[in-house]
């Protein structure tokens, strides 16, 4: 039998899927984040039973063996890892006013992508680490990067390496930082576009399930492998840049990359997967 084309399954999802999702994993808009947390990761660690907490941080890879097998030969000779040597070079680059991103950075930038994103209550926002590093460059008279690919992932991706093995630990810290959270995860389940879904219908609802050749990963640990090279992209690509795909997969309207809307959502999935390993960069279809 021929399987569904990715119209076809959208389709599916957005006529039958909220139901289920609906009854078996609505988190109220004005519940507690923490108690969001426990319902949502204990969801996916019932639908993929038998599989270790931390192995979420590697999407497809944990929950299908004939994926993982692929996977797992190209982390022998892994595509990103000229990212990480570039992204240091870069990292290290003395800017015209003689500092660099370490003079700038918390901890000398070194350590801290798991923490990111974060509620910065000066500034009354969430703040992903790749505005701090386009922040850094202009207090020291340079030009920020583009947002989606380029330096900027490069040099992500060298932080996230720093912090592989590090728990992802996202605070809310008051209750403006949990209006960002609760927009983010508003956004989350919200059906958008012409074929009228939203996130949750594929990485929840359908999560372990095919459109054509492709799985539909889980949305625990999503964020745990950013930056990423991916094989279609032929590149590095953050983290926004993937989300905007899904948006014009959807047929919606992407946001702006680095938007309040999708740094929200960073910020919502961020903390639903609070005690993961992160693991990135990463390498993807």
């Amino acid at each position: 039998m021929k399987p569904p084309s990715k119209k076809i399954f959208f389709k599916y999802c957005c006529q039958a899927t909220l139901i289920i999702f609906t009854g078996l994993l609505s988190l109220n808009l004005h519940a507690d984040p923490a108690s969001d947390k426990e319902k949502f990761q204990n969801f996916f660690s019932k639908k993929f039973s038998g599989i270790d907490f931390n192995e979420f941080s590697n999407g497809v890879y944990a929950i299908d063996p004939e994926s993982r097998a692929q996977w797992k030969n190209i982390e022998e000779f892994p595509p990103y890892v000229f990212a990480i040597d570039e992204g240091e070079k870069l990292f290290k680059t003395l800017f015209i006013t003689g500092r660099t991103y370490a003079d700038c950075l918390p901890e000398g930038g070194i350590g801290i992508a798991h923490s990111y994103p974060r509620f910065n209550i000066r500034k009354n926002q969430v703040v992903t680490l790749a505005q701090e590093i386009n922040t850094c460059r202009q207090l020291n008279r340079e030009e920020p990067l583009p947002w989606g690919r380029g330096d900027l992932a490069l040099i992500l991706a060298y932080l996230a390496f720093t912090s592989r093995d590090k728990e992802i630990s996202i605070t809310i810290p008051s209750s403006a930082a949990e209006a960002a959270y609760n927009k983010g995860k508003k956004l989350y389940y919200s059906r958008t576009g012409q074929l009228n879904i939203a996130c949750a219908h594929c990485h929840v609802d359908n999560a372990g399930k095919r459109i054509r050749a492709d799985i539909l990963s889980p949305a625990l640990g999503q964020t745990s492998h950013f930056p990423v090279y991916r094989a279609r992209w032929g590149e590095m690509g953050t983290l926004h840049r993937r989300f905007a795909e899904c948006s014009e997969l959807s047929r919606a309207k992407a946001f702006p990359l680095q938007s309040e809307a999708y740094r929200n959502l960073e910020y919502f999935l961020s903390y639903m997967s609070n005690g993961i390993k992160a693991n990135g960069p990463g390498a993807r279809k």
